[in-house]
Formats: C-alpha cells, structure tokens, sequence
C-alpha cells in the first residue's frame, strides 16, 4: 500500500466546534476514488488518531465514513471545555493542523 500526506489527496480538512465540549473534524475529496483509497487504506482508526492528537483512545468519539459526501468525519472531546480560561481556540476551526500532515495508507483498486 503507498502511503501519502492526507493533505496532498483531501480537498478540504477543517475543524469547529460541535458544542462546548466537543470538536469535529471533516477531511473532503474531490472524487469518490480519492475517498475510497483512503477510507479502506483503514489509516483512520482511534488509536492512530488519538496518537496525531496526542489524546487518549477514549477522547475519539466517533471516526465515520460519508460516502455521499465523498468525506470522513472524527470527533474528539476538547481538552478544555469551550470559553474556559485557557482554552486558546473558542471557535475549534484551527484544530485540524495535526490531519495535514497525517500519512494515510491508500488502498488501489
């Protein structure tokens, strides 16, 4: 299997708010076949996003597959709820830096 940047195959990988305890990730493709090389690559699985997050297992809510929106979302529990003193990112849309350079097993057809 080869393995690539996810930020050089997703169209779009951004983050935000989904609610005040918890921040979601959306990564986007331009074509069904980019997302479906990536999705079955199987790179997107809790323990590897725990590590990229530096969080543990538990704080990966949820990682699901929108194959009509030729996308793949996670959520994860924020380290700090939102508005808390010291929580630097009130909006979470600059929490996806970490997916950029994520390196993500592509399966070929």
């Amino acid at each position: 299997m080869e393995t690539i940047g996810l930020s050089s195959i997703a169209s779009v990988i951004r983050s935000k708010n989904a609610g005040p305890f918890l921040l979601t990730f959306d990564v986007l493709f331009e074509s069904f076949d980019k997302y479906c090389q990536v999705w079955e690559g199987g790179s997107f699985t809790r323990d590897n996003i725990s590590v990229l997050f530096g969080v543990s297992p538990e704080a990966v809510t949820s990682i699901f597959a929108v194959p009509r929106g030729q996308a793949i979302k996670l959520t994860l529990r924020r380290p700090l709820a939102q508005g808390k003193p010291g929580e630097s990112d009130m909006y979470g849309c600059q929490q996806h830096a970490p997916l950029l350079d994520f390196q993500v097993k592509l399966k070929k057809a």
